[in-house]
């Protein structure tokens, strides 16, 4: 009645202080969970982990010392007792300067993703930028349109008024001068004299009196 043995018990995602076990159960079981055995292998220190009410077919091992060697065992957990321990995986923790690397590997994938992501919002503000650039552009050259507009509409009013002005008063001065050349014509004025023997002149020189017979 006993579930099997878990199988490809591995190891994975090594660290200084710790790591990631995972497996594998043997399909049409039924397996409600699982008991991790983990023991350093000079004896200083054992632990042992279970779970129930579970799915998961992986367990992160934490509190890890850097730089040993440690053997773990996995069970599985049924609705009628555990199975036999897996067999024995061996794994050595890493050193404290081994994380440097995979830490630099990481920050070099966040710097990428940071630069991809700056280099997004560098389009997208171009983008922006550009879209303003083009509206403002249509505005001036509606507002120029607009202004050519209303200049040649003055231009065109002031022709207008203009000419019936310039109609007028070009008669006017003619009409004002012989006015004024009437004005200043000069008038006859006829002096009648006392008859005397001879031709009798008036005193103004521009009139001359009759004459007696």
């Amino acid at each position: 009645d006993r579930p099997p043995s878990p199988v490809n018990v591995t190891v994975t995602q090594l660290k200084a202080n710790s790591a990631t076990v995972s497996w594998d159960v043997p399909e049409g079981d039924v397996v409600i969970g699982y008991a991790i055995l983990q023991q350093r292998q000079d004896g200083q220190m054992q632990r042992f982990i279970r779970e129930v009410n579970t799915t998961n077919r992986a367990c992160v091992l934490w509190d890890l010392a850097e730089d040993a060697d440690y053997i773990i065992q996995v069970q599985s957990i049924g609705l009628y007792g555990e199975s036999q321990a897996s067999k024995r995986v061996h794994f050595r923790t890493l050193k404290e300067t081994d994380r440097l690397p995979s830490n630099s590997s990481n920050q070099g994938d966040i710097t990428m993703e940071g630069l991809d992501k700056d280099r997004q919002l560098q389009t997208g503000e171009i983008i922006i930028i550009v879209a303003v650039l083009l509206m403002w552009a249509a505005v001036i050259a509606l507002f120029c349109r607009q202004y050519d507009i209303i200049k040649d509409n003055d231009s065109n009013n002031n022709k207008e008024k203009t000419k019936p002005s310039s109609e007028h008063s070009t008669p006017e001065r003619p009409s004002g001068g012989l006015l004024r050349s009437k004005k200043k014509s000069p008038s006859v004025n006829i002096i009648e004299v006392a008859p005397v023997r001879g031709c009798a002149w008036s005193r103004l020189p521009a009139v001359h009196a009759a004459c007696s017979p």
